[in-house]
């Protein structure tokens, strides 16, 4: 999800830290690209998988039902426009169901689409998009949670985005396959493709290997052996991984007090609002009516419990960079972070942004 970059004066201690040329250079190109101010929508209600699960469906987000009128949906583009966002999460459901409205997406913000893979993407009218496609485990794993135990959607999507620049792999590591690993980013890495990781929460209770309550030990030690094995190919760093499968940064603990990704427009959020944790002031994910928003990005009723969202908790390391200035090594964590959404965002050149990928993974530390 989409946040901010810090607009302030550069001041000390920031001004000895960016007397480092590897810094300078990533800090200057955030500043250059701007602030990200971004938005989630869901195109469809529909899918053509139920994957085991899913918060859209676990939460009964499919019940708003998409308007059958286009002119609703260029309103929303249009509001939205003048309100300032540049940058979309497109979900669903499926956005690929609905590639015309993803396309009026595509031809107005910087954009990421979330997608099963099962519908190719075409290149023309969709050159400047980021693809982030789902994956959650080997085939037998994703075989298992997505395809209703027959339907093999990994090699589906394998084919449909083979060689694609666009497309990282969105790689939902359940809690006890960790040794799977391994072998599926090298397939993704084969494939031609970027990777990054997500953590799957047992919403649908099935327990076993799926049972997040087990930890992410063991999946954030292969993860660390992935960046140093692919530094060219994970869009993710250690320190991101640390966070994200602890759900702690410095004192914090990660849940609805301090996730940046809720709706700016519901009154249900005023008392987070002034918690004093920083929020995103743009923020609101819109249901597929293209109308209402509902709280937070993955539900109307958040259980954070069972939320391991990379991209709001990108957004909590990166609306707290004052927290990160007691070292050149801590700002330098919380920079690559910003630096890897705005390389993913496409807010800087792509193409040249992932030629620094292993030097910023030789520099970050997980403390």
């Amino acid at each position: 999800m989409a946040t901010q970059v810090i607009e302030t004066e550069v001041q000390d201690p920031l001004m000895e830290y960016l007397e480092d040329p590897f810094l300078h250079h990533l800090f200057t190109q955030v500043r250059k690209a701007g602030a990200i101010k971004g938005i989630s929508v869901d195109l469809t209600h529909l899918c053509n998988l139920r994957c085991e699960g899913c918060c859209f469906f676990t939460d009964d987000l499919d019940q708003n039902a998409a308007p059958k009128d286009d002119a609703e949906f260029e309103a929303l583009i249009a509001q939205e426009k003048a309100r300032g966002t540049n940058y979309i999460t497109a979900v669903g459901g499926e956005p690929t169901l609905m590639l015309d409205r993803l396309r009026k997406l595509a031809q107005n913000f910087w954009m990421i689409v979330v997608t099963n893979g099962m519908i190719k993407i075409p290149y023309e009218g969709f050159e400047n998009i980021t693809i982030s496609v789902s994956l959650w485990g080997d085939r037998e794993t994703d075989k298992k949670l997505r395809g209703g135990g027959k339907l093999d959607v990994f090699s589906k999507a394998l084919k449909n985005y083979k060689d694609d620049r666009r497309v990282f792999w969105y790689y939902t590591t359940t809690a006890g396959n960790a040794h799977e690993i391994e072998r599926v980013v090298e397939q993704c890495v084969e494939n031609g493709n970027f990777i990054i990781f997500n953590f799957y929460g047992d919403k649908a209770g099935l327990g076993g290997v799926y049972d997040d309550d087990r930890g992410f030990a063991d999946v954030r030690h292969e993860i660390d052996r992935m960046i140093a094995r692919y530094p060219d190919r994970i869009l993710m760093t250690s320190y991101m991984n640390q966070v994200f499968t602890t759900g702690q940064m410095y004192d914090e603990t990660w849940g609805y007090d301090v996730c940046p990704c809720i709706s700016e427009n519901r009154l249900e959020n005023a008392a987070r609002f002034q918690n004093g944790k920083p929020y995103n002031l743009h923020f609101r994910a819109y249901n597929p009516d293209a109308k209402s928003t509902r709280t937070c990005c993955t539900s109307e009723h958040p259980d954070c419990s069972t939320c391991y969202q990379t991209w709001s908790q990108i957004g909590w390391i990166m609306l707290n960079m004052e927290r990160h200035l007691g070292s050149k090594q801590e700002f330098t964590n919380w920079l690559t972070t910003m630096y890897m959404f705005y390389l993913t965002a496409r807010a800087i050149d792509f193409e040249a942004g992932v030629q620094v990928l292993p030097e910023i993974h030789r520099r970050v530390n997980s403390l």
